[in-house]
């Protein structure tokens, strides 16, 4: 057995972390629990996972689960999402601390306010928004479905919130449509630089550059390809091109390394887990705290009913349209 000391401090030395791995398959087959991760969670935590994939593929599992438990790998959005589409389960959370910066910068009282002001618009959500904030919103996108989703509603104006980046890429793809775009960000994506990316292009200019639309417009102006994770993995892993730069968060290197590994990743020198360029709160879920958890079920996601019953309306219309 992993020492018990070791699992309280958060800390698992490389040859106990297969059986921690184990012991956490185990406890989750015992208690019908699934285990949900993000792609950018760290790789021994992905590796435990019984689906590792993007918000719109997550949202997905979570409303199609028959799990008795809901063990998620992510952010806290993501477990009130889960939450929110299957709220008769049990949510657990491994880090309650890992919330997102993004979904943290509108307030409910910011959409209504923006509501106010603009009647006529449709509020579009990112997905990274808190319940809070999806229970005052008509429709929630990711960054995988965000363009044809607003390509497909009835409105002409478009309140779109919270990411600017993400907002301005679908706002070049949709320009019937007027958009009111809320100044939002995520800090990991936004830190990448045009001049950084250039310089990788310079080192390697047999490569192609694949980038998330969460980035800095000057950043995507660079792109042979932009899309979400999901989709970024499709272009790396299939595209012709033997050495690929891949301007997102560095925990989509394991999912590219098993998908193909005969091919280069390329990822921004800075960006590894003793960095800058990363998502610290991803990276707040460890083995020890997902093993804590879900033995003892605790940090169990709850909201208030109302909220429930309002955020899944928007979810579910994103599921429906795309």
């Amino acid at each position: 057995m992993v020492q018990v000391e070791l699992i309280k401090e958060d800390i698992v030395r490389d040859e106990d972390i297969k059986e921690l791995q184990e012991e956490i398959r185990k406890l989750a087959k015992e208690k019908n629990a699934v285990i949900l991760a993000h792609y950018y969670q760290r790789p021994e935590v992905q590796d435990i996972a019984d689906f590792v994939g993007d918000s719109l593929e997550l949202s997905r599992k979570a409303s199609q689960t028959d799990a008795d438990i809901i063990v998620f790998c992510g952010v806290r959005f993501m477990c009130e999402t889960a939450k929110i589409v299957n709220p008769t389960k049990k949510v657990l959370h491994p880090n309650p601390e890992s919330g997102c910066p993004m979904a943290d910068m509108i307030s409910a009282k910011d959409v209504l306010r923006l509501r106010e002001e603009h009647p006529d618009a449709e509020v579009v959500a990112y997905v990274n928004t808190n319940a809070e904030v999806k229970a005052v919103s008509d429709v929630c996108v990711t960054s995988a479905n965000a363009v044809k989703i607003v390509q497909k509603l009835d409105s002409k104006k478009i309140i779109f919130i919270p990411d600017q980046a993400l907002g301005n890429w679908v706002k070049r793809h949709v320009p019937d449509k007027e958009f009111i775009i809320w100044q939002g960000f995520c800090p990991p994506h936004f830190e990448f630089t045009a001049r950084e990316v250039m310089k990788l292009k310079e080192r390697y200019p047999d490569a192609k550059v694949a980038v998330h639309p969460e980035c800095h417009p000057k950043v995507i102006e660079i792109a042979d390809f932009v899309g979400s994770t999901s989709q970024i993995i499709n272009y790396a892993t299939t595209c012709e091109a033997q050495r690929v730069i891949v301007i997102t968060e560095v925990g989509l290197r394991h999912t590219l390394m098993k998908k193909n590994p005969n091919k280069e990743y390329i990822f921004p020198e800075s960006m590894n887990y003793c960095g800058t360029v990363y998502c610290c709160t991803m990276k707040g879920i460890t083995l020890p705290k997902v093993y804590q958890t879900l033995k003892e079920e605790i940090n169990e996601v709850t909201l208030p009913e109302d909220i429930i019953e309002r955020a899944k309306r928007p979810i579910v219309r994103m599921l429906e349209l795309s």
